[in-house]
C-alpha cells in the first residue's frame, strides 16, 4: 500500500490553561426520551421546512432562548443574515473559545443523533489506555455489532494497537472498533453507563446512552446544542484533535500465510468519512476545518458536528437532519452557517452560551454563576477547543486541530476552562496531499 498522505496543517490559534480539578460526583441519568416521528405538521421557523414540529417548550441549559423553537438570532447593526436556504430540523452555530452560542435553531430538541454520538464515547474513554496497548479481538469482543453498521473491517483473532482502534472509530465510523474499545472497558452495558454519566457531567442532559456507537435505538436522543458541548470537552483531548483531524491512514489488514508458508500482514488505507475534512464528489474541503464526526442512520438522518478556523477565531457548528432532498445536504448546510459564523462574529448579540462542567461549576463556587435549579446555564468561560497535535504513529495523516489545551489528569481529573492564549508553536502547516 503506498504511504498514507499527511492533511494540510489547519494552522489554528491558542487557547489557554486554567485548571480547575474535579470532584467525583454522582451523576443521575436524564430521563430518556423517544426520538420523534415525522408527522404532517408545519415548519415552525422561517428558515427550515421541516416535516415534524419540535416541543413547544425544551430545555433552558445555556440560556431561556435555547429552549424556544424555531431560530434564535439576534442581529445587531451590520451583521449578516442567516442563510435562507437551510433545511435542518436543529443547528447551532457557537464560537469554541467564549462559549457565546451565536445562533440555533431548535438547539435542545431531542433527536436521534447517529454516530456523532461517538464523540461522547470517545471523550469518555479515550484516557483509558495508551496508544500502543494491544489487542486480540475476540468472537464475543464483536457480538451485538448493528447489522448494515459502518465497518473499519476488524478480524477476529487479530491484534490492534488502542491506536488502530481509534482511528476506525473516527476515520470509518466503525462500529466494530466501538465494540472492541466497549469489550475492553467491561461491556457495552457498563460503557453506556459511563458514557450516561459523563454526558450528565458535561451538563448534556438532552442526552440518553443506548448504544455506544449512535446504531439506532428506541430512546436513545441527544440535541444540537448537547453535541457541540460534547465536541468543545472532547476537542481539548490531544489524541481527540489527532484522530478528528486525520485525512486518511494506514489501517491493519488480515493476516495471511504466503507460499512459503510465513504470516504475513499487510494493510489498507481508510479515509475520513466527514465531508468537510476529505472533500467528496459534490463537497470541497472546508477552509481551516480540523474535525470532528458525522453520522448517518435511518432515525437521524445526517448528522454533524464540525470545528473550524478562521483569522484566528474557532468555531463550532451541529446540524442535525435536513430534510432538502440533495447530496451531502448535512454538509452544505454546516458549511453556509460556518460562512455565516465567521462573518457575523463580534457583530450579533449571544442568544446563549456552552456551559462548562457541573464539576467546574462546583468548585468556582456562586460567583462563576453556576447552572439554576431549572437548568439554565449562566457561566460564559470561555474554553477553546485544542491545537494542533503532531502525527500520530500507525501511519495516521494528522491536521493541526483547535485552539491549543489538552486535558491533564491530575488526582480527580481536571478540566481545561480556557481563555485566548497565543502559542505559536502550535501552528504548524503541513502540505496536503
Amino acid at each position: 500500500m503506498p504511504a498514507p498522505h499527511k492533511i494540510a496543517g489547519r494552522a489554528l490559534s491558542a487557547a489557554s490553561v486554567l485548571l480547575v480539578a474535579l470532584c467525583p460526583l454522582a451523576l443521575a441519568v436524564p430521563a430518556a426520551y423517544a426520538a420523534p416521528s415525522p408527522t404532517s405538521s408545519p415548519a415552525t421557523s422561517p428558515s427550515a421546512s421541516p416535516s415534524v414540529t419540535p416541543p413547544a417548550a425544551m430545555s433552558t441549559v445555556g440560556g431561556a432562548r435555547l429552549g424556544e423553537p424555531g431560530t434564535q438570532a439576534d442581529l445587531a447593526g451590520g451583521a449578516p443574515v442567516l442563510p435562507k436556504d437551510l433545511s435542518a430540523r436543529s443547528w447551532i452555530v457557537a464560537d469554541a473559545e467564549s462559549g457565546e452560542v451565536l445562533a440555533a435553531h431548535n438547539a435542545h430538541w431531542r433527536l436521534a443523533p447517529a454516530s456523532t454520538l461517538k464523540m461522547l464515547f470517545a471523550d469518555t474513554l479515550l484516557p483509558r489506555w495508551p496508544k500502543t496497548e494491544k489487542h486480540t479481538v475476540t468472537p464475543s469482543d464483536l457480538a451485538g455489532v448493528g447489522a448494515d453498521s459502518s465497518l473499519v473491517g476488524i478480524k477476529e483473532d487479530e491484534s490492534y494497537t488502542v491506536h488502530d482502534l481509534w482511528l476506525g472509530v473516527f476515520l470509518r465510523s466503525g462500529n466494530d472498533a466501538v465494540h472492541v474499545l466497549s469489550a475492553m472497558n467491561g461491556g457495552v452495558g457498563n460503557t453506556v453507563r459511563e458514557m450516561n454519566a459523563h454526558a450528565g457531567e458535561l451538563q448534556a442532559l438532552d442526552t440518553v446512552v443506548v448504544t455506544p456507537d449512535g446504531y439506532d435505538a428506541p430512546e436513545q436522543v441527544s440535541s444540537a446544542y448537547d453535541l457541540t458541548l460534547i465536541a468543545r470537552s472532547g476537542l481539548q483531548k490531544k489524541d481527540f484533535r489527532e484522530y478528528a483531524s486525520t485525512v486518511r491512514a494506514d489501517f491493519p489488514g488480515e493476516t495471511r500465510k504466503d507460499e512459503k508458508g510465513k504470516a504475513e500482514r499487510g494493510s489498507f488505507e481508510i479515509q475520513n468519512t466527514n465531508r468537510l475534512l476529505a472533500g467528496g464528489r459534490d463537497v470541497r474541503v472546508y477552509p481551516g476545518i480540523a474535525g470532528v464526526k458525522n453520522g448517518n442512520t435511518t432515525n437521524a438522518g445526517a448528522t454533524f458536528t464540525g470545528v473550524a478556523e478562521r483569522d484566528g477565531r474557532v468555531l463550532l457548528v451541529t446540524v442535525m437532519h435536513p430534510e432538502k432532498d440533495e447530496n451531502n445536504a448535512v454538509y452544505k448546510e454546516s458549511a453556509r452557517l460556518l460562512d455565516w459564523g465567521f462573518a457575523a462574529l463580534d457583530k450579533v448579540r449571544p442568544v446563549g452560551e456552552l456551559v462548562p462542567p457541573r464539576s467546574v461549576t462546583a468548585s468556582a463556587g456562586p460567583s462563576a454563576g453556576a447552572s439554576s435549579p431549572a437548568g439554565e446555564g449562566t457561566v460564559g468561560a470561555r474554553a477553546a477547543a485544542g491545537a494542533p497535535a503532531p502525527g500520530g504513529g500507525g501511519g495516521a495523516g494528522t491536521a493541526a486541530a483547535v485552539a491549543a489545551g489538552s486535558l491533564v489528569v491530575l488526582a480527580g481529573g481536571a478540566f481545561l476552562v480556557n481563555r485566548r492564549w497565543p502559542l505559536p508553536d502550535l501552528v504548524r502547516r503541513r502540505s496536503r496531499p
